[in-house]
């Protein structure tokens, strides 16, 4: 009777000891080990292992993810780099297409003859220019920190057709970007017809704008894209930004010319 009792204290005993639970610093441990403190690692941090194979320790600059409960973690690699506090981050990036293009500044229609542009400019001051917005780059952002760098991207292809194939006829243009109505960035640009008998006095040419803009006011902004005819050498030469001029040309097509905008707002890290 005692041998029998004796081997049924011994088996609780190994039970115990089989599913007991490790506290340091802590008397009532919520996990096989509860640790109550901090804690240093000298080497690699295993995951993943069994009783006859090591976990895995993950490579150079892999993170550690949670797969849930019940589940070990794995290591996983980030495609965004960390960034520091002191560092600049893209903290948003916007991109537009469009092939609507400007058609309303070709044959017919006069230049604006305003040959000087300025920082601040605003879009519906006639005095500073007739400018034609491109709708679909209309966006509407917002800036959290003052310490920033904003970057907009333009490019578009421009087509003119001269009247005649054997005379050479020029349009002088602009495009420009407008924040909160007042031009940030702008530049301007000529496409000649250069006499081309091949292509009908057709011309194609892409026309690219980049700029930087720094320091950004914190608040709600809207960004917009416009362009405008700054002189013809003949009024009756067609002219169209970011489309074709007719659809029954060979040369060019609403595709080939579409107009791109691509702005990347980049912020100072301070937390």
């Amino acid at each position: 009777m005692k041998k029998y009792i004796y081997k049924i204290l011994v088996a609780l005993l190994v039970s115990f000891k089989i599913n007991a639970q490790v506290g340091i610093k802590t008397a009532a441990p919520n996990a096989t080990l509860d640790v109550n403190g901090a804690t240093t690692l000298r080497k690699e941090l295993r995951v993943g292992g069994t009783s006859t194979q090591a976990g895995d320790p993950g490579l150079n600059g892999q993170v550690l993810v949670s797969r849930g409960e019940g589940l070990s973690p794995i290591w996983k690699s980030l495609s965004v780099p960390f960034v520091e506090v002191g560092q600049y981050k893209l903290i948003n990036t916007y991109l537009s297409s469009d092939r609507n293009g400007i058609t309303s500044l070709s044959a017919g229609i006069a230049a604006d003859n305003v040959y000087k542009s300025n920082v601040g400019d605003d879009i519906t001051d006639l005095t500073k220019g007739k400018w034609v917005k491109i709708n679909a780059f209309e966006t509407n952002f917002d800036v959290k920190n003052g310490n920033n760098r904003i970057t907009y991207q333009f490019q578009t292809g421009v087509e003119m057709k001269a009247p005649s194939a054997t005379t050479s006829q020029s349009v002088t243009f602009t495009c420009g970007v407008f924040r909160n109505g007042k031009l940030v960035a702008v530049r301007p640009d000529k496409i000649s017809s250069n006499n081309n008998n091949l292509k009908n006095g057709m011309q194609d040419y892409i026309f690219t704008l980049n700029y930087t803009e720094q320091s950004v006011p914190v608040g709600n902004h809207k960004v917009e894209v416009a362009c405008r005819k700054i002189n013809s050498s003949d009024i009756n030469t067609a002219f169209t930004i970011g489309r074709n001029i007719a659809n029954n040309n060979t040369n060019s097509n609403a595709f080939t010319l579409e107009s791109e905008f691509k702005m990347d707002i980049i912020e100072f890290i301070t937390y």
